[in-house]
């Protein structure tokens, strides 16, 4: 991982600006460390990102915005990672959730009657929702804090890396000694 990689990936701050949702967020938006990219701010959005993606609810760019400027997270990071649940992940991750929810609140034979349709879900809301809801948060903080140490290691590394090949490229040029 290296800054270069997520400067690619990230968009200007001009066109987060315009995104609706956070007009809400008013002038904050201007705030400069919501854009900085380094270790500490790129593995809490990707934190933040996984973690609110999880938990299923509409427009979760807003809290995973509110969040991101509390954390001090790079904002349009938390924003891009929030992506991994879209309409073709939705379906795997709400039943995941639901699963491990229906597992954990002990109620291992509801998973298997589980169907994955407008109609079912909509006449059993509570029955469904409860362990829809604990499963996902149990997965959400489950995937980004591993997330988080994940990025955390792996940019770790990478500056070794750079350090070590510095060193190497410094020796070749100095000559032994």
């Amino acid at each position: 991982m290296d800054r270069r990689f997520f400067k690619r990936l990230i968009p200007h701050p001009d066109q987060l600006r315009r995104f609706r949702a956070l007009k809400l967020l008013g002038n904050v938006l201007h705030e400069p460390n919501l854009w900085h990219i380094n270790r500490h701010s790129v593995s809490r959005a990707i934190l933040l990102g996984v973690f609110w993606c999880m938990v299923p609810m509409p427009f979760q760019s807003l809290p995973a915005a509110m969040t991101a400027i509390w954390f001090n997270a790079n904002l349009p990071l938390t924003l891009i990672t929030l992506w991994i649940s879209n309409p073709l992940t939705m379906g795997p991750l709400l039943y995941a959730g639901y699963a491990v929810g229906v597992l954990v609140l002990g109620r291992p034979g509801e998973a298997e009657q589980f169907q994955l349709s407008w109609e079912w879900i909509s006449s059993r809301l509570i029955e469904v929702g409860v362990p829809l809801y604990i499963g996902s948060l149990i997965l959400g903080v489950v995937f980004s804090l591993s997330a988080y140490f994940a990025i955390q290691q792996l940019w770790r590394r990478r500056v070794r890396q750079r350090w070590h090949q510095r060193q190497h490229e410094r020796r070749l040029r100095n000559g032994p000694h």
